[in-house]
């Protein structure tokens, strides 16, 4: 259960009364706006890292002093997550850890999220391995055709090495279906330890089977099966593809997961490293520990540069791991099929080094997406405590008549009753899918010791006798804009799960109330046959990382040093990305391989 906090994407929608007479004054219609707001690092966490010398029973009596208590010790050195004390902000932990001389460092517990930007699933062509100008019909990003010849130059590569299998690459990511079958054949051997290729650092078990298909999308285009009559092919058509599950199904992944999973992939072989993650907060020591302990184990670290369409060398607007200054980290950029830098992708000429296709790219998925959409006119069980309570309701959002659930039945020109507990659900059929996300709106003002309570139950009926209640709002006014939620609601996959609504008040003063619209339920059902386009500077990091594996496995002599400048200095130059990068290139494969004096025997030329 949490009180006020959204682990998710938020939007704020304007919404305004159908009515004539709206006696708020706020009423105004507005247009749709981003609510910068969303959380940025967990609450009641903090990330400690302890002097080296200061041993374990001083360790103790310092988290004990404070009233915290150890969730983990973080298999990074000297560091540990705490949970903060009740009644203790993080920002009070920083302060007192802070001024603490056993202390060598403290910050908190950051949340990241995946950088891909969503849509449909589509099928198209590997225009990023071979560039005709050919029309991707079902790509959703503009433009969808390009030039011949803006491609990462692969093909005259492949003549010389399409095995990567002797390099692992870890995809520390959402997981990775590692059943799909342009994949299944390329998963790193993990042996009885690790027999699932890999680690969930979410649910801290052996098991990184990928809920949301970003991990999956990754692992593809670095590695799927080429030349084998399926599907798509990867950078790489052998490869050994470690699966590193750090990112939730909403996501979202905290420092805490994601510097273990990067330990992980260090301590089991892994020489690079691709993470197709990001946020914009600021410096993360923990992370950046991280990071360095895989530049001493030389493994090359790939990372997405993000996609909000901004300088990441702003002070202001820095996106991690991106700008962390490590050698061996190599930070991507987006390039659409025209080679220009494709709209939603961030930019630096300090922190971001190359870029890559990164529009319209086709790749695994790890099952069938679906929808179930309710218009909220009809269907749903409502009970009071008072009189009135829910009702249906259309309402204008930014001038388009829409249907809501409101209480009261005249919002937002009066306000909920006193001593009310009023209730609404609805059953909706969630068997045999391995996922589900829901999503509403709704514009809330409820008083403080006034509640509004999101839930459900997998048994059906009144999710709040004996459900799961997984929101709780009190002390809150947002009309006439909307919020938005989306949370996992997997729990109440069942034939018959409901979802529900409750608003609750004491006593004393009331407010305007709830109105709700917009419910959908999210499914993702596993399969071994999908495939989906997406758009992202995720889908980028892969391609340069999967170029990576390639030069190890072409000689693997070659330090990190080696294959970062390689990467680096073997691209070809882009008019689009002079001063938008470090070098104002794009990779290229066939002279990257080119660009350090091969192994003997061998021989790779530019033609």
């Amino acid at each position: 259960m949490k009180t006020n906090t959204l682990l998710c994407t938020i939007f704020i929608v304007v919404l305004t009364s159908a009515v004539l007479a709206v006696s708020n004054p706020a009423s105004a219609e507005l247009s749709t706006r981003f609510n910068p707001a969303a959380d940025k690092y967990v609450s009641g966490e903090v990330l400690v890292k302890f002097k080296p010398v200061i041993t374990p029973s001083v360790r103790r009596a310092t988290v004990m002093a404070q009233g915290h208590s150890v969730l983990a010790n973080l298999n990074q050195p000297g560091w540990v997550q705490l949970k903060v004390g009740a009644g203790q902000t993080v920002d009070q932990a920083l302060a007192a850890y802070g001024n603490d001389p056993n202390v060598e460092s403290v910050q908190p517990n950051y949340i990241y999220h995946s950088t891909a930007v969503p849509n449909d699933t589509q099928y198209g062509q590997l225009w990023a391995f071979k560039n005709t100008g050919q029309v991707i019909s079902t790509g959703t990003y503009i433009p969808n055709f390009g030039i011949p010849g803006a491609d990462i130059n692969i093909e005259k590569a492949w003549d010389h090495i399409t095995d990567c299998s002797s390099v692992v690459v870890a995809v520390v990511d959402s997981g990775v279906n590692y059943n799909q079958e342009d994949l299944a054949g390329n998963m790193w051997n993990g042996g009885s330890v690790y027999p699932n290729h890999g680690y969930n650092y979410v649910n801290n078990n052996d098991d990184p089977m990928d809920l949301t298909g970003h991990g999956t999308h990754v692992a593809g285009i670095i590695g799927a099966a080429g030349n084998n009559a399926k599907g798509t092919s990867g950078v790489c058509w052998n490869a050994s593809i470690m699966a590193v599950r750090v990112m939730d199904s909403t996501g979202h992944g905290t420092t805490a997961n994601i510097i273990q999973g990067v330990k992980f992939a260090v301590t089991n072989g892994a020489k690079v490293i691709n993470m197709s993650l990001g946020g914009g907060m600021a410096f993360d020591q923990a992370f950046s520990d991280a990071i360095t302990n895989a530049l001493t184990n030389d493994a090359v670290v790939v990372v997405a540069a993000g996609n909000d369409g901004s300088n990441n060398d702003n002070v202001s607007t820095p996106v991690y791991p991106c700008n962390f200054p490590q050698p061996n980290l190599v930070c991507v950029a987006a390039l659409d099929q025209f080679y220009q830098l494709a709209s939603f992708s961030n930019y630096g000429s300090t922190s971001v080094d190359v870029g890559a296709p990164g529009t319209n790219i086709l790749s695994a998925w790890a099952g069938t997406e679906g929808s179930i959409t309710d218009s909220l006119t009809s269907g749903w069980t409502v009970s009071t405590t008072t009189s009135g309570g829910w009702a249906y309701k259309t309402l204008s959002v930014n001038g388009i008549p829409t249907p809501f659930l409101v209480d009261p039945g005249n919002y937002p020109t009066g306000q909920y009753n006193d001593n009310t507990d009023d209730r609404g659900y609805k059953s909706f059929n969630l068997a045999g899918v391995n996922v589900a996300m829901l999503q509403e709106s709704f514009a809330i003002n409820v008083r403080s010791g006034d509640y509004f309570r999101i839930g459900y139950s997998s048994g059906g009926g009144d999710p709040f006798a004996g459900g799961i209640v997984t929101d709780i709002f009190t002390g809150i006014s947002i009309y006439p804009y909307l919020l938005t939620l989306k949370e996992d609601i997997s729990g109440c996959i069942s034939a018959n799960c409901s979802i529900g609504f409750q608003l609750q008040s004491n006593s004393s003063l009331t407010d305007l109330g709830v109105a709700i619209t917009g419910v959908r339920i999210d499914t993702l059902t596993l399969d071994t046959m999908t495939y989906k386009i997406d758009n992202g500077t995720s889908m980028a990091s892969p391609e340069v990382a999967g170029l990576a594996a390639m030069l190890r496995a072409y000689n693997p002599l070659f330090s990190y040093a080696d294959v970062v400048n390689s990467i680096k200095q073997g691209g070809r130059a882009v008019p689009a990305l002079s001063g938008k990068t470090t070098t104002g290139k794009a990779i290229d494969v066939i002279s990257s391989l080119a660009y350090i004096s091969p192994p003997g025997g061998l021989t790779a030329t530019v033609k």
